[in-house]
């Protein structure tokens, strides 16, 4: 065991404002650069790092060991890894886990290109990013000079103003099929990088679903006659997306009901007049509490994301009103238009990785296309 330690290869992490880490690679040699963001979850790594939302990302994992219960197919949210790239601590080659479909996480790095490194002091990154705000970094198993790798960060564009659901999304619409229950909803879902969990939990409510790439027009959407549009999660700045903002306005006016998770909710907030901001270091874990205005209870969420809508633009609205709320730091996690059966959450009420407190929304916009149909 010590002899296949000294003969691990090296890499590096190196951070925008200069700050280098030195560790092992882990995943595939080479270089790639990307927004670095920390996690804070404790489990779910597979679902995560295969979490279109974290497209472009370099993603440090701030519980220590990663790896150890391998992955299932299962599992996956997508049909690749999306990382730009891993940090983490202690990094297991070895799967440990009950059921004979199981194997390594390396093999799921390795299989997609993806480059990481392990062996850093993950609790001082987090640290620093939280001190410091989000920034560009490198990661390299094959360059370690400095000057180098400064330049290369120097031309990587940062998170802000692009767009980026265009590169995770379907290429073509395709249909599903729930469970069959008497009275069951067909839902149209607008694909900014949608998880397949999200669509699951539509599923498993009896709605047919008709899944459209990102750039399709509200048109098109209207069509085929959906009893609701679900907007999903994605990466990416929303504001850099005004054809999709420019769609979503339309399909509000259709009177169709209408959830945003994520991207969707900002996309959404977009179409209706109010404002999205770039956060100084994001939110993404599983145990972030967020307060239900409207009934008064507060449940644990699953996040992910690294904009907020405004908050003085939510206030100033006449169409829009906030519903839920983070209870750390107080940015808008939900909101509804008063007139229309439309509403939205920032957060992951499907969790996956996460706890399963919010699911209740599903039911509540099920329940929205039924109040609408009668």
């Amino acid at each position: 065991m010590g002899k296949e330690y000294e003969l691990r290869r090296p890499a590096v992490l190196v951070l925008a404002d200069g700050t280098r880490f030195e560790g092992y690679s882990v995943g595939t040699v080479g270089t790639t650069t990307g927004e670095i963001a920390f996690n804070t979850g404790m489990y779910g790594y597979q679902e995560i790092f295969t979490d279109p939302s974290y497209h472009r990302q370099i993603l440090v994992m701030a519980t220590a060991h990663i790896g150890n219960y391998g992955i299932k197919e299962a599992e996956s949210e997508s049909g690749r890894v999306q990382l730009a790239g891993l940090v983490c601590n202690a990094f297991s080659s070895v799967a440990s886990r009950v059921g004979q479909d199981v194997s390594p996480l390396m093999d799921l790095l390795g299989s997609h290109g993806t480059v990481g490194i392990s062996d850093v002091d993950t609790r001082m990154i987090v640290r620093h990013i939280r001190d410091h705000g989000a920034m560009n970094a490198v990661i390299s198993s094959e360059c370690f000079d400095q000057v180098e790798l400064m330049d290369l960060l120097h031309a990587t564009p940062t998170m802000e103003g692009l767009a980026l659901a265009p590169e995770v999304t379907c290429q073509a619409h395709y249909d599903l099929a729930g469970v069959k229950m008497e009275g069951g909803f067909r839902v149209a879902v607008l694909d900014y990088g949608v998880k397949r969990s999200i669509l699951s939990c539509l599923l498993d409510r009896g709605a047919s679903l008709r899944v459209f790439p990102c750039h399709t027009s509200a048109e098109d959407v209207l069509a085929w006659e959906p009893d609701g549009i679900m907007l999903s999660n994605g990466p990416g700045d929303p504001a850099a997306m005004p054809h999709e903002i420019e769609q979503v306005r339309k399909l509000v006016l259709s009177g169709t009901p209408i959830f945003g998770i994520c991207l969707g909710h900002q996309i959404l907030a977009l179409s209706q007049g109010l404002r999205t901001v770039k956060m100084f270091n994001g939110h993404r874990g599983v145990n972030h509490p967020v307060k239900n205005l409207l009934s008064g209870k507060c449940e644990i969420t699953s996040q992910n994301h690294g904009f907020v809508v405004e908050r003085a633009s939510l206030e100033e609205s006449e169409v829009a009103k906030e519903t839920h709320r983070h209870v750390n730091d107080g940015s808008v996690a939900g909101l509804a238009l008063k007139n229309q059966p439309v509403f939205s959450v920032q957060y992951h009420p499907e969790a996956s990785a996460g706890p399963h407190d919010s699911r209740y929304l599903f039911d509540q916009f099920v329940e929205s296309m039924r109040v609408v149909r009668v």
